[in-house]
């Protein structure tokens, strides 16, 4: 009789002990939303923005996911009529890159600007925080072009309180060591300077959410 008491007791502990272990942490999910940039274009598999960044995350302990909407050629306008269904619900940040198609194309920095607005003040309504890549103009659309559309991002940045990485390819843009034969994309050493640079914010952005939850 005592011997099944003694099993009965120990049961219970480890039940109770099971009961009060905290289940597995769910891994913090990222959705990297942009175009030809965040997409990969011309790069081999593995070699994204988005899956390197995962990788350098993970290295340094972070349990993440990162899922990869980046369309090429994607404006703002895209990027706006694609949003909803692009980013799902569950979603911890957003990684927001869009801009550079709208200025290759001449788009007016007021609609980049609106469209930008209008897709922050979705994932903010659905409590999804944003990290803002911003994009600089080419040089040569003059300068008062530049001067508008390199406002946007701090702008916007200002207004939703959102953290900003002021140009998504600092340190790639102008060496052609970085870059794809086009000039214009990064290549496979690029996207490693790319997130690099980024890496410090991302994990900044990560921890405050965290901290927050």
């Amino acid at each position: 009789m005592a011997f099944k008491h003694l099993i009965s007791a120990l049961f219970a502990a480890f039940f109770s002990l099971f009961m009060l272990a905290p289940a597995n942490a769910d891994p913090f999910r990222i959705v990297g939303f942009g175009d030809s940039l965040m997409a990969g274009f011309g790069l081999d598999a593995g070699q994204s923005f988005p899956e390197k960044l995962e990788a350098a995350l993970r290295k340094n302990g972070h349990d993440v996911v990162i899922s990869n909407a980046g369309v090429s050629g994607d404006t703002t306008s895209g990027g706006l009529a694609r949003l909803d269904w692009s980013v799902p619900d569950g979603t911890q940040l957003v990684i927001l890159e869009l801009g550079a198609n709208d200025m290759l194309r001449g788009v007016s920095p007021e609609i980049a600007e609106k469209n930008l607005d209008a897709m922050i003040a979705k994932l903010k309504a659905r409590n999804i925080p944003v990290l803002i890549a911003g994009m600089l103009a080419a040089p040569n659309l003059g300068d008062g072009y530049a001067k508008a559309f390199d406002a946007i991002y701090p702008t916007l940045a200002k207004k939703y309180d959102a953290p900003l990485y002021p140009f998504f390819l600092d340190g790639v843009a102008a060496d052609k060591t970085a870059l794809l034969d086009d000039g214009m994309h990064p290549n496979a050493t690029g996207v490693d300077r790319m997130v690099e640079r980024m890496l410090p914010l991302v994990e900044k952005t990560i921890a405050a959410k965290q901290n927050n939850s």
